[in-house]
């Protein structure tokens, strides 16, 4: 997932991708417990994409608090 695509949704629907992603996590890890997890770099990608959506969340909160 490309930064530039995460910048461009609303804070709603990264909110929503955020809650995807965290499910994702789970789903992967629980899958990664009992060795039935395909490609164990995808945990790596998806914690990488939570880091980005929760950054540029947080980018957007800072600006608005400035702002104020």
């Amino acid at each position: 997932m490309d930064v530039k695509e995460i910048r461009e949704k609303s804070v709603s629907e990264l909110n929503d991708m955020l809650k995807d992603l965290k499910e994702d996590l789970f789903k992967l890890r629980f899958r990664h417990a009992v060795n039935q997890l395909e490609n164990p770099m995808r945990l790596k990608a998806v914690k990488k994409d939570i880091a980005k959506v929760k950054t540029v969340i947080k980018e957007r909160e800072l600006a608005d608090s400035a702002k104020s």
